[in-house]
């Protein structure tokens, strides 16, 4: 018996009709399951990212760190949020206080837009990682300019020494 065309069309699409239905209220239990646990492991501990020239002091904190602007004084540059602003040798032959610069960098990062209300106080806030081999004439200049571009809320980032 001669098929036509259309015939054979036909039965084989009958043929792959045959094929399993997949079950998706297991893939979906499956996919629920790793959801959760991925947002119930995503709220664990807090770090800062410490930059490898940096070796920063260790301290008995038990404080948290908080999301704020962080100013990285290394043994030769001096960085905000990733951006060089000024070389640690230019800083310390200006015989004033002040750090033309990096006043520049944070006035234009104090004058950012705040969509919440409850991010206000945050933006008064600044975490400086300074290198515990620097001089504290340097760190004083960096905390001396950082008061005069209107960051109260200073903070220093320090390793947790292990008890």
């Amino acid at each position: 018996m001669k098929l036509t065309p259309l015939q054979k069309r036909a039965e084989r699409k009958s043929r792959n009709q045959n094929m399993l239905d997949m079950n998706l209220v297991s893939l979906i239990d499956v996919f629920t399951i790793l959801i959760f646990f991925l947002l119930s492991s995503a709220s664990g501990v807090e770090l800062m990212a410490s930059p490898k020239a940096v070796k920063l002091p260790e301290s008995m904190a038990e404080k948290a760190p908080k999301e704020t602007i962080v100013v990285v004084v290394s043994g030769t540059d001096i960085l905000v949020d990733g951006r060089k602003v000024a070389s640690v040798a230019d800083v310390m032959a200006n015989k004033g206080e002040l750090i033309e610069p990096l006043k520049a960098e944070l006035d234009l990062l104090a004058n950012r837009q705040v969509v919440r209300a409850e991010n206000q106080a945050q933006t008064k806030a600044i975490t400086i990682m300074g290198d515990q081999n620097i001089p504290y004439s340097l760190l004083r200049k960096v905390m001396y300019t950082s008061a005069r571009a209107n960051f109260s809320d200073v903070s220093f980032a320090v390793r947790r020494k292990e008890a």
